[in-house]
């Protein structure tokens, strides 16, 4: 079978991934956390998972008629590292809902007309309406992560984004957009090893981008960008939740209870949400570079 980029990601995993990386994927069984920090050594089980996140999906279709009937506005951004759970995680939060009122934004690169804009102008764009709730699959973040790690911007053009980040998330929260930014992290290991089976898997291999293989290259690099956004963009206007998604099931029972903890909405069954795990879904304090 032909691998994308020439098979650029096992050629790493081969050559160049650090050897406790190599040695954590080789060592491990099908269900094995490779993150030695994370605080699980196992996958959650599917007959937990399962029921759990079901009542979850009922208790977002409650979420979406309020705020269907009040007019209420959501963004809920989802940024972290490549192969972090992202689309995973707004699949789930998107499989019951009607897609009227659930959008996805998923910006490809600025073209050249939105260059000479202002940075913000084209994601103000895709902003909610009355009753709209919206999935930002990466944002605005970039500039403060992506495009530092791989030189698409100057350090004034970033300088200039965060001096306007802040003050641009409080107006959208002061006009009453609910307002929720999740950062996904994932370990090194598990990053390669998601990679791995994304390069092997012809329906999933469009998954895979040229900065996701030089990335694979620059896991420092983005480790102090993201330290450094992270630090500087977690307000009490707009917070960060960072949810630590080396085990897939778990984040995404973690990303959905803490949307559906912070709204009150009508109807809401609290006992269907279930326990919050703070190991796994915190502030910027429990990421993990």
């Amino acid at each position: 079978m032909e691998l994308p980029f020439d098979g650029a990601i096992s050629a790493w995993h081969k050559d160049g991934a650090p050897e406790n990386v190599r040695g954590a994927i080789e060592r491990a069984g099908k269900d094995d956390i490779l993150n030695p920090t994370y605080p699980y050594t196992e996958e959650l089980p599917g007959k937990v998972y399962d029921p759990a996140i079901e009542a979850l999906q009922v208790e977002l279709v409650k979420l979406q008629a309020w705020v269907k009937e009040t007019g209420a506005r959501v963004v809920i951004v989802f940024e972290g590292r490549d192969a972090a759970g992202k689309g995973g995680t707004i699949k789930v939060f998107r499989e019951y809902l009607n897609p009227r009122g659930a959008r996805v934004v998923a910006l490809s690169k600025p073209s050249d007309t939105e260059k000479t804009q202002w940075y913000f102008q084209r994601y103000i764009d895709h902003l909610p309406s009355a009753g709209e709730i919206v999935f930002f699959d990466r944002s605005w973040y970039n500039r403060g992560v992506v495009e530092k790690v791989f030189g698409f911007c100057t350090d004034a053009e970033r300088e200039h984004f965060f001096a306007q980040v802040n003050p641009f998330e409080a107006m959208l929260v002061e006009e009453g957009i609910h307002l929720v930014k999740f950062w996904l992290n994932v370990g090194q290991a598990e990053q390669l090893r998601r990679f791995l089976k994304r390069e092997r898997d012809p329906l999933k291999q469009w998954k895979l981008s040229w900065i996701d293989v030089e990335g694979l290259k620059k896991w420092e690099a983005y480790s102090d960008a993201i330290r450094e956004t992270l630090d500087r963009t977690h307000t009490q206007a707009a917070p960060w939740t960072v949810i630590r998604s080396d085990d897939k099931r778990r984040a995404r029972l973690a990303a959905v209870r803490h949307v559906l903890a912070g709204l009150d909405y009508a109807r809401k069954t609290p006992g269907a949400l279930g326990p919050h795990d703070p190991a796994i879904c915190g502030g910027p304090d429990i990421w993990h570079g």
